[in-house]
């Protein structure tokens, strides 16, 4: 097993865990980690999970020395179809999730970091499409998830470069939103996590999802489908909750 699941409450805590390799993924590897998160995704009780790497690492990227066994190698469909090589890439979730990126979060590694809507780094972290050496090319997402992160030019300096990103440049980059001293991602990805599962859920997450689908629409649309889903909300959660706020909680701020 090279996987673990942690559960505290509402907050799922996926960790990869694979000393030997520094978390590179293999399909074992990979398929035990969409496997995590299919359960995440079906278990109602969970609101939030987190996506963190054990040993002092967030994840090498794919195991290389897996490309020549046919038993380990990565699944990779001749037609761009099917499940991510490194997993969970592909997934579409309905929930948050926040990747906690201590040490090295490169090739695949970095499309794992950027599946996340929120990334945590500590102050040691190294982001990179260090593949580029390699002659492997991004597939888990990379070349669409980086751009749409940090923007086409910074994106391209990463892509064609594979050269490292410390966590202060990633920050100015947008590619991280929070930095923490080493050892401490963690901790503050799950506090973070227990944070948000304290909301309104359906309003959190229809406002999440109208974020990612935006990106396909005309503008017109995009702001007619985030109207559209308005009034079953403020019927659901809205008006209890402005109730709450006129009942004095909240005030100035206070979450």
């Amino acid at each position: 097993m090279y996987v673990r699941i942690e559960k505290e409450g509402p907050i799922t805590t996926v960790i990869m865990d694979r000393k030997e390799k520094r978390n590179a993924v293999d399909r074992f590897m990979a398929e035990e980690l969409r496997e995590a998160f299919m359960e995440f995704e079906a278990d109602g009780d969970q609101h939030v999970a987190v996506l963190w790497g054990d040993n002092g690492v967030f994840c090498a990227g794919a195991d290389l020395s897996s490309l020549n066994d046919p038993d380990r190698v990565l699944k990779i469909e001749a037609d761009g179809s099917g499940h991510g090589p490194m997993g969970p890439s592909r997934m579409q979730f309905s929930k948050p999730l926040i990747a906690a990126t201590p040490g090295y979060s490169v090739a695949g590694g970095l499309e794992l970091a950027l599946l996340a809507d929120m990334r945590v780094a500590e102050e040691s972290s190294i982001f990179g499409v260090y593949c580029r050496r390699w002659g492997v090319p991004l597939i888990d997402g990379g070349t669409i998830r980086l751009p749409r992160t940090v923007g086409m030019g910074r994106a391209m300096d990463m892509i064609l470069t594979g050269r490292p990103v410390s966590a202060k440049e990633a920050l100015q980059f947008g590619l991280v939103n929070r930095i923490v001293p080493d050892g401490q991602s963690r901790t503050e990805a799950e506090k973070i996590a227990h944070e948000i599962s304290k909301f309104p859920q359906v309003c959190m997450r229809a406002d999440r999802l109208s974020a990612y689908e935006q990106w396909n629409l005309p503008l017109q649309e995009a702001l007619y489908r985030e109207g559209s889903a308005a009034q079953s909300i403020m019927e659901q959660e809205g008006k209890s909750g402005a109730a709450r706020f006129v009942d004095g909680a909240g005030r100035h701020g206070k979450f």
